[in-house]
């Protein structure tokens, strides 16, 4: 498989291609089998790779697989090719065991659902494309997956197209999405322009080589990171990601959770020899990622909808893998990526299965009292609950407590990295009391839903459960990957991770945390998520619903705030969108008016002068010769 990385992603890309082709016909057996097993294929080839990789280049040493030559025109080429280093490995695995457990989940989910054969070949398409984005050898190929999923996400986004909110949901990430790409667009014309290459390892070499403008490789890092703000949702970029909850479920927990809205952690992570070599660049990452992670995790802590608090509990995670990339702990931010895609995942399948058994219902507030009619579905809630809470020895207390030991620590701002940890650990207590807050809304308490609501509950289909606790498990247990030095353990991510982060003269390297910071930090991580835990329980375990009346009434103007998400896309459609709309229509009806009138007139003179010519055009021989006779005397009266 190493000799031809090409197939994994072409066998979820035929899956797409045949349920595309013939899947409405064929019936959903046949659908569900062909996009399951393009899924898997990509999952068991990627797997194989990743092994005889391994095997070979057991150092972390890049390997390319070349396609063909894409262009080549003077000092400037580009080549289709894929890779595999550390970095690109551990994406590989990710992409296709996660997307492959959500399509074996989604079986379940959509069954009933008409638009079956659509669901599954875009499913498949997104995983193809994502794995491009992973794989790809340079920019311009990451480019490729990058657009590509940005469409599967449109069309996943407004799936219910019938509807008015799903459409208008696609085409808002569409919008937002095209804004960053535009950066990263830039950023690779620069790279053309002054490196004449946009290969990864190219780039990389030419940058640390020196002799490269410090303006330039900023410029170049800020403009990708305007690509990763849209597609990574984070500020100013992030409001697509909550209405991107229009889609069903399953596609929440796929691109929205563990997969798509990574690729700009990832582009970073992958740039890390750009960022290092322009820490101004890093320092915008790190304070953008710190100040997203709190702006989201307070608009989720009076969100009604189950699916909302999970949106904006992800935009606030993607902050945290920003804060990370951004001080310089690359492998933290990936670390937390990983473990994010587990405990997220999971979640957002929870919902699912929540709102299958309730018959379509996400207000939390018609919920209630369902762990014991879902008992699978809220215990592996619970784990994950407990993992992205950040409580003591899950997957997100060893990540997140990286992530934020590492801000407390960077070497390239130290004041500011402390500023950033700071804004990190008040958004780790609100993302526990948030977490927990939904927790006992949905499965505790008495149930607040209609009769035949309750007469409906029932546990989610295998197919549907099974999956949810592989990632339950994952969520818990995933955390070993990555044990901090202070545990004298092996941390397998962050050593496997080295070799993607070389050595650059001039530049740190790896951040070292002394072991009394990352002592205090684990013990004031701790200490807030459970402070979140306990405020949350006091406040919701038995009160429920009285809690958020007596907010209400105690301070109604900051309840209406949050509830409406700070009221931001309201500025937006004030200051942007409105005068935007209101400048289209005065080109569409003045300065285009004048441009159509213009042309008109000039056609209406054009048909005069046709028509004044036509009286002279009789078809009369002799007039003709009069004319002549006419113009010669004419001629030599002039001339003579």
């Amino acid at each position: 498989m190493l000799n031809a990385l090409w197939l994994i992603p072409a066998a979820p890309f035929a899956g797409f291609v045949v349920n595309g082709l013939f899947g409405k016909r064929a019936g959903k057996s046949f659908v569900s089998a062909v996009a399951i097993l393009g899924s898997l294929l990509a999952a068991i080839f990627g797997t194989v790779a990743v092994f005889q990789y391994h095997a070979l280049y057991p150092h972390g040493e890049r390997y390319v697989d070349l396609v063909y030559n894409w262009f080549s025109s003077g000092n400037v080429g580009a080549d289709v090719a894929f890779q595999l280093d550390p970095l690109s490995v551990v994406m590989l695995l990710v992409v296709t065991w996660v997307g492959f457990l959500i399509h074996v989940y989604s079986v379940g989910y959509m069954h009933d659902d008409t638009g079956y054969f659509r669901y599954f070949a875009y499913l498949n398409l997104f995983l193809s494309e994502m794995l491009i984005l992973v794989l790809g050898s340079s920019y311009l190929v990451m480019f490729v997956g990058w657009e590509g999923v940005g469409l599967c996400s449109y069309l996943l986004i407004g799936f219910y197209y019938k509807t008015d909110y799903a459409p208008a949901a696609g085409t808002k990430a569409f919008v937002l999405n095209r804004i960053g790409d535009f950066g990263f667009l830039i950023a690779m014309f620069l790279m053309f322009a002054y490196f004449g290459s946009v290969d990864f390892a190219r780039v990389s070499q030419l940058a640390a080589g020196g002799g490269v403008e410090p303006w330039l490789l900023t410029a170049i890092c800020l403009l990708l990171f305007l690509g990763a703000t849209g597609k990574s949702a984070q500020i100013p970029l992030y409001v697509w990601l909550p209405d991107a909850m229009a889609g069903p479920t399953p596609v929440s927990a796929l691109i929205h959770a563990a997969t798509m809205v990574t690729a700009g952690v990832y582009m970073v992570a992958r740039s890390n020899v750009l960022y290092r070599l322009a820490p101004d660049a890093m320092m915008v990452v790190a304070v953008i990622g710190g100040a997203t992670a709190l702006f989201a995790a307070t608009i989720a802590l009076r969100q009604w909808d189950i699916k909302k608090v999970l949106a904006y509990s992800t935009i606030s995670q993607l902050g945290f893998m920003f804060i990370g990339v951004g001080v310089g702990a690359f492998s933290a931010g990936v670390f937390h990526l990983v473990t994010h895609a587990f405990f997220k995942a999971c979640l957002f399948l929870g919902s699912g299965s929540v709102i299958h058994a309730m018959s379509g219902e996400q207000d939390m507030r018609s919920m209630g009292g369902l762990k014991t009619k879902i008992p699978h579905t809220y215990r592996t809630f619970a784990i994950a609950t407990y993992a992205i809470a950040g409580l003591p020895l899950a997957s997100g207390f060893f990540s997140k407590d990286e992530i934020l030991a590492s801000a407390w620590a960077t070497p390239y701002f130290p004041t500011v990295g402390k500023i950033v940890w700071a804004l990190g650990t008040i958004a780790a207590f609100c993302t526990a009391f948030y977490m927990y807050r939904l927790l006992y809304l949905t499965f505790d308490g008495k149930f607040r839903g209609t009769h035949e609501q309750e007469h409906h509950l029932h546990e989610s289909p295998s197919s549907m459960v099974v999956p949810l606790w592989i990632l339950a498990i994952l969520a818990i247990f995933g955390g070993l990957l990555g044990l901090p030095e202070i545990f004298h353990a092996p941390n397998f991510i962050g050593s496997w991770l080295a070799g993607a982060v070389p050595e650059i003269p001039g530049a740190h390297h790896l951040i070292e945390i002394p072991a009394g910071s990352e002592w205090t930090v684990m013990i004031v991580s701790t200490l807030i998520a459970l402070a979140g835990w306990w405020v949350a329980r006091s406040m919701y375990k038995d009160k429920q619903l009285d809690t958020d009346r007596a907010i209400e009434q105690r301070v109604p103007g900051l309840a209406r705030a949050v509830e409406n998400k700070w009221y931001v896309d309201e500025f937006y459609g004030a200051t942007v969108v409105g005068p935007l709309k209101q400048l289209s229509i005065f080109f569409w009806r003045i300065v285009d008016g004048i441009i159509d009138g213009i042309a008109a007139m000039l056609g209406y003179i054009v048909a005069g002068i046709g028509d004044l010519l036509r009286f002279f055009q009789t078809g009369n021989v002799r007039n003709y010769a009069l004319m002549l006779f006419a113009g010669v005397v004419v001629f030599i009266w002039i001339f003579t």
